[in-house]
């Protein structure tokens, strides 16, 4: 959140029992620097600059690091007094409050801005969006930050980028030297295959801001990667995965659990469908339409529509130019070969065998886990909860991305997936402490389990269904 640009609303709150935390009296709290909560609030009617003198408009605006600090030099006035009550009605698309840090935002204006979509902060309007993180966590993520586990290491992700050149320039150079016959055509599409599932890796690190120091450098990249080597929009991918890691497998704010009609999933969504008769499909042979359907359709179908569909009714031109430019570059490679007609047949062939393997990699460590409507769980909770682990080794490392880290990554996104296994005996310390169950499995177990899994929704639904 930059603090910066949304409207601030000082508060002292009344005593409320949230979720589940400890009731307590926030006047009479400290924050961490050991200033009282709101000390650093300027008073609603008058709005500072940078440098601290008053505006025209007569609006209050604290800088960032004054609120980081609590060392706001205007004079303390009385501060409003806002309830939960009355920040919970500050939830619509019109009207939209947060708290963040004990202090009360009016973030309706700034919602557009947000770099997820106004859904994400739609998912948190009148609630605390405080990370909710129990004191241990908080210690936790200052242990790794001291050990500079948020810093990348460029010669990783270079060689991962290089990986993916090199998979490309191999598959011209064969169809160059040997010609175009079927035997290439077989060995060059799976060449192809590996580097665009590795450049969905590439692209993931990227969209989480995980390389670079400087965001700037790590969306042009993610431009470079997402539209350019694999032609899908970054606004789309964007809107869709932040969604996803604010509300992780809660129905129906996590958009890669919301897949009916085609499948249900979960035990919510089939009961849902069963009691009111709703039968779109055979949900009892679901399992056997995800391997027919959902394996080979996901990328060159559902996820490439949806990436033009949002693409142009969005009207967001840079990344119509961008993913053009993937379309040109493939025209322009292949199509001596190939033709027009024949180089849009590779390109899809290569998004049908790409298809099962990223499919496989991102719904094992979440379509088996729990699944539920919003609980207002604290972000830990939330996380772990959600999202299961894969085994370490470093075939697995590679062909998941490092996303067999699943829980890891869920709780720190911005880490560098390279320091993933580092932390991860931490945090499983820390779940341990805490009761919480950190599940680990065999790679193969975890692609059994996906299907385990939607059969056994298809049993909730066939109970429901068919009861009289």
């Amino acid at each position: 959140m930059i603090q910066s640009e949304v409207r601030i609303r000082s508060f002292r709150s009344q005593p409320r029992n949230l979720r589940g935390s400890v009731m307590m009296k926030i006047e009479e709290k400290h924050a961490a620097n050991g200033s009282l909560v709101g000390t650093s609030q300027l008073p609603l009617g008058e709005k500072h600059q940078a440098n601290d003198k008053p505006e025209e408009n007569g609006k209050a605006q604290v800088s960032p690091k004054q609120e980081a600090d609590g060392k706001g030099d205007t004079p303390r006035k009385s501060l409003n007094l806002y309830s939960w009550q009355e920040i919970q009605r500050h939830n619509q698309k019109t009207d939209q409050w947060l708290v963040i840090n004990r202090k009360v935002y009016d973030v309706t204006s700034w919602a557009d801005r947000h770099p997820g979509g106004r859904r994400v902060l739609n998912h948190y309007a009148g609630e605390d969006a405080t990370a909710q993180l129990v004191e241990d966590f908080q210690e936790l993520r200052r242990t790794l930050e001291a050990m500079n586990m948020f810093s990348a290491n460029l010669g990783f992700f270079s060689l991962h980028l290089i990986q993916i050149l090199i998979l490309e320039a191999l598959a011209w150079l064969m169809l160059w030297h040997f010609g175009n016959g079927w035997p290439i055509t077989i060995c060059i599409s799976f060449l192809l295959t590996i580097s665009q599932a590795q450049s969905s890796f590439l692209q993931h690190d990227t969209g989480h801001l995980s390389i670079f120091k400087k965001s700037k450098w790590n969306h042009l990249m993610h431009r470079f990667v997402m539209c350019h080597l694999k032609g899908l929009s970054v606004k789309w991918w964007n809107h869709r995965h932040f969604q996803h890691h604010t509300k992780p497998n809660i129905y129906p704010k996590d958009p890669d659990i919301d897949v009916g009609p085609l499948f249900l999933v979960g035990d919510l969504q089939p009961i849902k469908y069963g009691k009111k008769k709703i039968k779109y499909i055979d949900y009892e042979k679901q399992h056997l339409y995800f391997y027919m359907v959902g394996l080979p359709l996901l990328m060159p179908v559902y996820f490439n529509l949806q990436s033009m569909q949002v693409m142009y009714l969005g009207r967001y031109w840079r990344d119509i130019v961008w993913v053009s430019s993937f379309y040109i570059r493939y025209f322009i490679t292949f199509g001596p070969f190939y033709g027009i007609f024949g180089t849009v047949l590779l390109i899809y062939l290569v998004k049908f065998l790409e298809s099962p393997w990223i499919a496989c990699v991102t719904q094992m460590s979440h379509i088996p886990m729990k699944m539920s409507r919003e609980e207002n769980r604290d972000w830990l909770s939330t996380q772990v909860l959600a999202t299961c682990n894969v085994e370490q080794s470093f075939f697995n490392d590679w062909f998941t991305g490092h996303l067999n880290f699943q829980i890891e990554h869920h709780l720190f996104p911005t880490m560098p997936r390279h320091n993933y296994q580092k932390v991860a005996p931490l945090v499983r310390s820390l779940c341990a402490k805490h009761g919480l169950q950190y599940v680990t499995k065999p790679i193969l177990k975890a692609f059994g389990d996906i299907v385990r899994s939607l059969k056994k929704s298809a049993a909730l639904w066939m109970d429901a269904y068919y009861e009289t």
